[in-house]
């Protein structure tokens, strides 16, 4: 990208920090992590995507969360609880045998992001797991209460997660 193009885009992204990603990244014609990448810093953190497993296990003690996929022709959601995983046969395996469940390719993970901005009128908070083609794979947010709010303890989680993983530098 040139420094031109990224300019502009780290001063669209300061502007509407509550865009969509996966939109912008279609509209401007870069990757959803180069839009992660040019949040304001105060509102993104990123650490290399060995830490696949240590997040996901972090994640599955947080409750009820939102996972969300998010491709060109759908936006799945899922709220819940996310299993606890397992490496074995190239795959990252969340075990459990009803609701969320399956094999994700956790060796194409090349960056986990924390990402806590404005959305829609309320703060977000959400990790985003980036594969090695630059997209997102998935994305788990932080769960909100019955007035709305994010969880306090899942943010706790959610931040403390991210002064963990996201101050080891990018392998």
């Amino acid at each position: 990208m040139l420094s031109t193009d990224l300019a502009d885009l780290k001063a669209y992204m300061a502007d509407n920090p509550g865009a969509v990603i996966e939109d912008v990244a279609r509209e401007r014609k870069v990757s959803p992590r180069a839009v992660i990448e040019a949040l304001p810093s105060s509102m993104a953190r990123m650490s290399g995507g060995e830490h696949f497993a240590a997040a996901m296990q972090d994640i599955a003690e947080w409750g009820e969360v939102t996972l969300i996929v998010h491709t060109e022709d759908a936006i799945f959601e899922f709220t819940g609880a996310v299993p606890a995983g397992e490496v074995g046969r190239g795959y990252f395996n969340l075990v459990q045998p009803k609701g969320l469940h399956g094999h994700l390719r956790h060796e194409r993970c090349t960056a986990v992001a924390f990402v806590e901005r404005p959305f829609m009128g309320k703060i977000s908070a959400f990790v985003a797991f980036v594969n090695a083609d630059s997209g997102i794979m998935f994305k788990v947010f932080v769960g909100r209460d019955e007035t709305r709010a994010l969880r306090a303890d899942q943010l706790l989680r959610f931040r403390q997660l991210a002064d963990r993983i996201a101050a080891q530098p990018m392998a």
